[in-house]
């Protein structure tokens, strides 16, 4: 696979999720402006937050990435990769309805085991009913992921990036029949979410049919293969069991103090634009590739491939980050505070979205090393890793919880990520130079990052001007676009004129990549 192709799969997974990012944050929007941060908002979170949790565990977090290598080393040989992708469709559909219905029996422990903050208030029984409703969603949307995997693999990234659109566009849909139709908005949202899963599912499913995959729905078998699937895939889902519990932690730290589940979530939104677009991005397209690069005993391609992702990465991101910590009020009240969402509410998330900020550029070095030994079927050692990100989180955010309140579960989430950060760049020091950035990328990422700060000089200006029009109602989206276009403009200027980038190579890798 050569360089470009995968600017261009990353260009092409990065534009529809944006445009996911996009139709998310007018899904939010609404959410806030109909619920508020209230008991309903709360409950919703919970119950949407519970399949997703599990689907992280089971099928991006773990079977995914020991299946993707597995997979993509089979296509690249004789081997029979349909059959094996068959094996698999078949035994994760197994685990996943017998999880779900597990989970109808015990959906109260598994909400107390969230967020036991809420008991005895309206929000506990209010996220049981929300929760055995949106639960069945996992098994539609991991065996989504899973197809998903198979056309990253065979280079086609289009459909399986396009399949969240469908969610964002059906709860929109649903919000909006709900106002209509008079029905209850909550409710509305909740029903939508496991019939949003399945046409996510037959979307790649039609899209892997076309490509030419032919996964076959058979009797689940533990053949060889599937063990030595399972004997790498059990250390990744401890690994993504471990992140899982990262979040847990702070949720169930957050959920004694009021409305403050709410005010983490919408701030967790905020921030998983420019880590959605950029981090997941490049992580779904990265490890295929090195897969095939370290079969193919490609070392200096595999080093150049890091290097070129970790530089585009960052060069979107660190901006983004220091955006995210200077000007977060604007961004949160412009986009969000309507309707039951007030001021305080803005000012709450805005905090949130600022110590998000300061670990965004860690949340996408993660996507980006952990294919270094996901690539050579190597779980366990990120397994261990996320054991001590994992403490860490856990001490700052019970420790700090009495001290400072809610903003404890911000904090502890961005250290910890930065914790990892430093494990996995010290553990991939093992595998030689193609584990290395190049000169290239330690030349210019100093570059990218004096660019984004000069922009955050820039941006806080411009703010302090726009102030009095932040505040105006119809003006207000008007100045907005004005603030993050000076950000733009400001931060790919200063960088073209310090060599942080060239706009060529950008522009070069869209016209020849997509």
């Amino acid at each position: 696979m050569k360089p470009i192709r995968l600017m261009g799969g990353f260009l092409t997974v990065g534009a529809w999720t944006m445009m996911s990012r996009v139709l998310g944050f007018v899904r939010d929007a609404m959410i806030l402006a109909y619920l508020g941060t209230g008991p309903a908002y709360e409950a919703f979170v919970v119950a949407f937050r519970l399949p997703n949790m599990f689907r992280r565990f089971f099928a991006e977090g773990a079977f995914n990435m020991a299946f993707i290598p597995q997979y993509s080393k089979r296509l690249e040989g004789d081997e029979d990769a349909d059959g094996f992708a068959s094996q698999a469709f078949s035994g994760l559909a197994t685990v996943l309805i017998l999880l779900t219905l597990l989970a109808q029996l015990v959906m109260p422990w598994l909400i107390y085991g969230l967020a036991s903050g809420f008991a005895g208030q309206d929000q506990f029984d209010l996220s049981v009913f929300f929760g055995r409703i949106a639960f069945p969603y996992i098994l539609f949307i991991s065996l989504a992921a899973l197809l998903s995997g198979v056309l990253n693999a065979n280079g086609r990234f289009a459909a399986a990036a396009a399949a969240p659109v469908l969610l964002n566009v059906l709860l929109v849909s649903a919000m909006v029949l709900a106002v209509v139709m008079g029905w209850d908005v909550a409710a509305a949202l909740v029903w939508m979410i496991p019939v949003a899963g399945v046409a996510q599912m037959v979307l790649v499913w039609i899209a892997a049919k076309r490509a030419g995959v032919r996964i076959r729905i058979q009797r689940p078998r533990f053949t060889p293969e599937m063990k030595q699937l399972v004997i790498v895939a059990v250390p990744a889902a401890l690994a993504g069991g471990v992140v899982q519990i990262n979040l847990l932690v702070g949720q169930q730290v957050a959920s004694y103090f009021d409305r403050a589940v709410g005010w983490l979530y919408a701030a967790d939104r905020l921030y998983q634009l420019p880590l959605g677009v950029v981090g997941i991005a490049i992580g779904v397209v990265l490890l295929p590739d090195l897969s095939r690069r370290l079969k193919a005993g490609d070392e200096a391609g595999s080093r150049n491939a890091l290097s070129r992702a970790a530089e585009i990465s960052l060069a979107l991101t660190i901006p983004a980050a220091v955006a995210l910590v200077v000007i977060p009020l604007p961004l949160v009240s412009v986009l969000f505070e309507r309707g039951a969402m007030t001021a305080d509410d803005s000012a709450s998330i805005a905090v949130a979205v600022a110590i998000y900020g300061l670990g965004l550029p860690a949340f996408v070095l993660q996507k980006i090393l952990q294919p270094l030994f996901f690539a050579r079927e190597d779980t366990k050692t990120p397994f261990h890793y996320a054991i001590w990100a994992m403490v860490v989180n856990a001490v700052l955010a019970v420790g700090l919880a009495p001290v400072i309140g809610w903003t404890a579960s911000a904090i502890a989430t961005t250290v910890a990520a930065w914790a990892m950060v430093a494990q996995l760049s010290r553990g991939a020091r093992t595998f030689g130079d193609m584990a290395r950035f190049d000169q290239r990328f330690k030349t210019r990422i100093w570059r990218i990052t004096a660019a984004a700060l000069a922009m955050g000089g820039i941006l806080w200006w411009t703010h302090v001007a726009l102030t009095p029009f932040l505040g105006m109602a119809g003006v207000r989206y008007g100045a907005l676009a004005v603030l993050v276009s000076v950000g733009i403009i400001s931060y790919f200027a200063i960088g073209q004129l310090i060599g942080a980038f060239r706009l060529a190579e950008f522009k070069g890798a869209m016209r020849r990549g997509g």
